[in-house]
């Protein structure tokens, strides 16, 4: 599967996305809209 680069600038929207939990499920961008905050971090690991 190719990755797919975007460049999201400052106060602009995220696009959609859905991700893999740590526990397992899947989480989308949008189960959040119109909270207040959502705060994203990517892990990188090294090998």
């Amino acid at each position: 599967m190719a990755q797919q680069s975007r460049t999201v600038s400052v106060g602009s929207t995220a696009p959609g996305f859905t991700l893999e939990s740590a526990s397992g499920g899947q989480v989308s961008l949008s189960d959040f809209r119109g909270k207040r905050c959502v705060v994203l971090v990517f892990l990188r690991g090294f090998a």
